[in-house]
Parts: C-alpha cells; structure tokens; sequence
C-alpha cells in the first residue's frame, strides 16, 4: 500500500495522478477515477487505484445560511428566464467550479407549492370513460398562466437563443433542469405548435409525422453539437404530464436518474408510441383514445381527489 490508513493527507491524495474517468453518477454527483500512487517502497513505479469523488449532499442545518448577509453562496450567474421561471448558477467559493444549480419560480402559486412538496401517491387505471368525465375537463381548465413560459418560448419572446432546432412545427431547447455542461446527463425538451395536442390521449395517426421528425432532428443536433451517436438517446412523454402543451423529453440514454422521471407509471418511449399510432385506422378512435393508461398520481395533484373518488363507482374505472 502507498500509505497506512492513518497517514492520508491532503499531500498524499495529491500524489495521486488520474489517468482515466471510468464511472461518473450525475445523480449522486460523483466520479470514479482511475490512476495511480507512487510506491513507497520504490520496487514499483505506481501502484494502480480507484478514486471515487463524490460531492456531499446539502446539509438541512445550511438551509438558513444559503441566502442572506451571512449567505454560504459567493456568486451567481443567471443562466435563463422566462415569465415566472429563472435559473442560475451559483459557487460556494471564487475559485470553484459552480457548485449549484437554482431554479426560481416567482411568485409561486398555490399549485406550484403542491407540485414541489413531497407527496404518497396512487396509481391510477384510467379508462376512456374516466377520461372524457373527469380528466378532459381537467385538462381543459388548466390555467393559460400556468404555460405562459412556454407560450413565451414558442411565440419567440424568450430563451430564443437556447433553441437548438426550430420549425413550424415545434422547437428542441435544452430543459432547464440540465446544467447544460454534462453530456451523460443531457436533457433536451421538444415542444409541439399545434396548442390541439394537450397529451398523449390526443394523438392519433395523423401525428406521426411530427413525431418522427423530432426523432430524427434530435437526433441530428446531439450528434452535430455533443458527438452522441445512432442510440444515444432516450425520448419519452410523461402521462400525466407536468403541462399540457404537448411536448417530448429527450435524454441521454446512459443517465438513469430517478428524478427525471423515467418511471414506469409516468414515461411512455416515443419509439412505441410511433409504432402503435402506426397501427391505427386511418379514421376513427386511435389506439391512445381507447386505451385505459395506468399511471402514479400524487396527493398533490389537482386530479388526486377527483380520481381517488372514482374507485368509489366502478363503473368509471371498468367501464
């Protein structure tokens, strides 16, 4: 061994010399380095090594600290915004890489304060039935207020620059939950003009056009400005999704974050959407306006009451 478990210092560690990166974990923020330490004995050149780094996780006890006269952040930079929605970057030191990523939403609503808080969920079978009674008003009645940054998008009056495809028929901008420097953790976002395809009850095979076109766009822009190849990207739609102006997730198929919402229940592959709306008939119902989906629902979502009522009268959810 290079060193006895009690004689690690800071010059130690610093004795180690990194050749490759063989691991890293967007979402425990770490890396896995392997190199070498100088032999102590002198019998080898370098003894072989493993380091992981791994960034620690924010501490409750800093939450009052983080902002403020005796605030723990040292700089900021705005990196975007649009209507109520900004984000920024921030160092805990002047000379450190930024440190954290924040996103503002100001002012939050009522809705916004219930979308962020920990929730229990339910899983939902939502039949088409269900649908047209209680879901479709729902989705009707969504407050224009609560889209307007991406109507803000899509009309030209903000993030314009971020765009990284634009046609008539829809843009691809990074999203904004990505740092915008970690390839493995890419995270893009199509969003759709036509404001007639609230969510994915709304296809039908007349869509599958645009659906491969923003296939094959994507595609096009992580290979022309990240080098990603042929089946480097994961592209899904959420149902229920967090707004409805239809939109598609594209992510970099090796970042299996939880928090991207990539969960069975949630996330439906682009890929099988094409191909089941291939199916279809040319005229009538598509296969997403007869299906019964299944999805997770939680206690904060303003469907929750409606919907948990519903397992109260079956014929709702097995009509």
């Amino acid at each position: 061994m290079p060193h006895s478990p009690a004689s690690w210092s800071l010059e130690s560690l610093n004795e180690f010399e990194s050749e490759n990166i063989i691991n890293e974990d967007p979402v425990t923020h770490s890396l896995v380095l392997l190199g070498s330490f100088p032999d102590p004995d002198k019998s080898k050149a370098r003894i072989k090594a493993i380091v992981r780094v791994e960034r620690t996780a924010l501490a409750t006890s800093d939450a009052g600290r983080l902002f403020g006269v005796d605030s723990l952040l040292k700089r900021v930079k705005i990196e975007g915004s649009t209507d109520i929605y900004t984000w920024l970057f921030a160092w805990l030191g002047e000379d450190r890489e930024r440190d954290l990523k924040i996103n503002i939403i100001c002012p939050a609503t009522e809705v916004h304060i219930r979308k962020y808080t920990k929730q229990q969920q339910i899983m939902v079978h939502e039949t088409p039935k269900l649908y047209e009674s209680h879901v479709k008003p729902y989705i009707t009645s969504f407050p224009p207020s609560r889209t307007q940054w991406v109507e803000n998008i899509l009309t030209g009056v903000s993030e314009q620059d971020k765009i990284l495809y634009k046609s008539s028929d829809f843009v691809i901008l990074p999203d904004m939950k990505w740092d915008l420097t970690t390839v493995s953790s890419l995270y893009l976002v199509a969003l759709v003009q036509d404001r007639s395809i609230r969510s994915l009850r709304d296809l039908n095979k007349k869509h599958v056009n645009i659906l491969k076109s923003i296939k094959k766009q994507a595609a096009t822009v992580v290979k022309r400005k990240w080098g990603l190849g042929d089946g480097s990207l994961r592209m899904y739609i959420h149902y229920q999704p967090s707004y409805y102006i239809f939109h598609v997730h594209i992510v970099n198929v090796n970042f299996e974050g939880g928090l991207l919402g990539m969960t069975v229940g949630q996330a439906h592959l682009l890929d099988d959407i094409i191909s089941l709306l291939e199916l279809d008939p040319s005229d009538g119902p598509s296969t997403f306006q007869k299906m019964t989906l299944t999805y997770g629902l939680g206690e904060q979502h303003g469907l929750y009451d409606k919907l948990r009522h519903c397992y109260d009268h079956v014929d709702l959810i097995d009509g």
